[in-house]
């Protein structure tokens, strides 16, 4: 059996999901969405189970004298096949999904995973061991067998494997040859409607036919359409269909580098993404994804009082993430603590009041959406534009959330005028003219003091915070945001020293001062491609495709990626699947594509 790494492939239905290893085994489910109970968590059980106890929290198709695996989705779904092969040749396939289609006019995203088991070479002996674990890793669920059923008894779930396998062979984990194909549907306790082979064969075909139908209708760039792609279908994996929260991870408390301490909890939604993920999905033509996350962003705002936000909310909206480590887990590779919660919702961070601003300037502006942006929204709105002007030039946590050190960081700075700015533009658009230009003026004030604080004079670029010497990667964004333009000497100084301090090969470090944890270790992945865009807006177009070319083969071997890649190994580390570094994939594949007539 492989040991703990990220070469995992990810499967799901924007309700829940599930991580597989390149041997077939699920480590890591939550239940009964993306930030409940792991049933499957051996992913972060360091410790290979506790005292002597047999391990838990993983669901395995063990082959007799494995040999190796071969593992790929399903072109164009989020349908994952894992060959298992034996010593002698023999082999088996395994197929894994989560249900997802439209059925009576609505779309069907169950709490359910599908595996079907078949042999493709020969007759391999096989072992089934489904252990689910509960709290975390402490519990064992208690099992009890029907005549094509198991079902797991845990505090607040009762999970049902419903299966044509035997039941005593899975009940006590026996070794039997695999002669006919087996579907085990994993799921609530409810009895099927149909017979067990026939309901998985269903919502295989169906779920097959969802997935190509949906990526049909992306709009692509023409180079790098398959990596496009697997990333647009592992954003929509993290998407929360029912609020239209889409996550940071699936995970918590992979390290950002061996043994750093630096575990946290991402299973939940930052108020900084959300302009990455509406970009990348309005690039990608998905606008009803796009519009639900939209909608999200629009119920922060109207439950902020006076405009105040925090920097991270929960997937239903709840404010409160509580922090705890979790001592009934040993942690990735052994690598604790485990964090359940994260405090960041009680930082301070300034960014936050632009980025919701523009999110929601899409609303404004899409003709495709179903409900456009109107007064009330933009009332809302201004609310926040008043929280940006008032904190613009106070200390904060940054972008990068310091848990002991606030500044006032130039990028926040930046984001509360990009926040007045597009409160102008909006005014415009609805015919405010008064309002209008009181927030333009409100915009060129702010951007007064961040030209006069923000930029070192002698060097004649930007640094990370005002009266400050260091730089880090979010001055990149500068140009993107529309707040100085890339032929600008200032900015092209910004991403020159950036180039020569923070880049090592393809990778980019977010900056190299000391932090809470001490000096970072590795690189994080989404700032490579900012600095992909930066070259590009300076017209250093070919060096930005030659070095995103070089970051799309450090993908893990199904197109997947992490938070952070240490650059001397190029091994994926941090939580995982990161939205931030897939949309960071999806916006600049979609700026450096040359065109179809580019290539005749």
């Amino acid at each position: 059996m492989s040991p703990n790494d990220l070469n995992l492939g990810v499967i799901g239905n924007s309700a829940i999901s599930a991580l597989v290893n390149r041997d077939g085994r699920i480590v890591w489910s939550c239940m009964p969405r993306f930030d409940g109970d792991p049933i499957f968590c051996s992913l972060l059980d360091g410790a290979g189970g506790k005292g002597g106890q047999e391990p838990y929290g993983f669901f395995d198709i063990e082959v007799d004298r494995y040999a190796r695996s071969e593992q790929q989705y399903l072109r164009n779904t989020a349908i994952l096949v894992t060959t298992l092969y034996d010593e002698t040749g023999a082999a088996l396939e395994i197929t894994d999904f989560c249900p997802r289609f439209k059925r009576q006019e609505r779309t069907f995203r169950p709490m359910t995973i599908v595996r079907q088991i078949r042999p493709v070479i020969g007759h391999p002996r096989i072992r089934v061991r489904l252990r689910p674990a509960h709290s975390y890793g402490a519990g064992r669920p208690e099992r009890t067998r029907g005549s094509n059923h198991i079902r797991f008894v845990m505090p607040d779930l009762v999970m049902r494997c419903t299966t044509n396998a035997p039941i005593s062979y899975l009940m006590e984990e026996v070794m039997f040859i695999l002669e006919e194909p087996i579907t085990m549907i994993l799921g609530p306790d409810e009895s099927l409607t149909s017979p067990i082979v026939a309901t998985g064969r269903e919502f295989f075909e169906q779920t097959h036919s969802y997935w190509r139908e949906w990526c049909r209708y992306l709009s692509l760039p023409f180079e790098w359409q398959q990596a496009v792609i697997r990333a647009a279908i592992t954003l929509k994996l993290s998407n929360f269909e029912e609020s239209g929260g889409i996550v940071a991870a699936m995970t918590t408390s992979i390290p950002e580098s061996a043994d750093s301490g630096r575990n946290w909890d991402y299973r939940f939604c930052w108020l900084r993404d959300a302009n990455f993920v509406i970009k990348a999905l309005n690039r990608l033509g998905a606008s009803r994804t796009m519009e639900d996350h939209i909608h999200y962003i629009t119920n922060v705002i109207a439950s902020a009082e006076d405009g105040h936000l925090q920097p991270v909310y929960s997937i239903t909206l709840e404010p409160r993430l509580i922090e705890e480590e979790i001592s009934t887990l040993g942690g990735y590779r052994g690598m604790g603590p485990v964090r359940r919660g994260n405090q960041a919702y009680e930082h301070i961070q300034n960014d936050v009041y632009g980025s919701v601003i523009l999110a929601a300037t899409q609303s404004f502006f899409d003709e495709r959406l179903a409900q456009p942006g109107g007064i009330r929204l933009f009332e809302q709105l201004e609310q926040v534009g008043r929280q940006a002007i008032e904190l613009h030039d106070k200390p904060d946590a940054g972008l990068w959330e310091y848990r002991t050190i606030a500044k006032v960081h130039t990028f926040s700075s930046v984001m509360c005028w990009t926040g007045c700015d597009r409160l102008a533009k909006i005014a415009e658009r609805l015919g405010y003219t008064s309002r209008a230009q009181q927030w333009r003026r409100d915009a060129d004030a702010i951007k007064a003091t961040i030209m006069e604080n923000g930029v070192d004079e002698k060097g004649n670029l930007f640094v990370d915070a005002f009266g400050g010497g260091n730089l880090d990667a979010s001055l990149l964004l500068l140009h993107d945001l529309g707040f100085i333009e890339g032929t600008d000497p200032r900015f092209v100084a910004t991403v020159d020293a950036i180039g020569a301090q923070l880049k090592e090969d393809e990778f980019l470090y977010r900056y190299i001062a000391e932090d809470d944890f001490g000096k970072p270790e590795v690189a994080f992945t989404i700032c490579a491609f900012w600095y992909v865009d930066a070259l590009a807006a300076i017209g250093r177009k070919e060096e930005a495709r030659d070095m995103f070319e070089k970051l799309l083969s450090r993908r893990n071997h199904l197109g997947l990626l992490s938070e952070d890649i240490d650059p001397k190994t190029g091994e994926l580390w941090g939580n995982f699947p990161q939205t931030y570094s897939m949309v960071g994939l999806i916006n600049s594949a979609m700026r450096l594509s040359r065109s179809w007539r580019e290539v005749q």
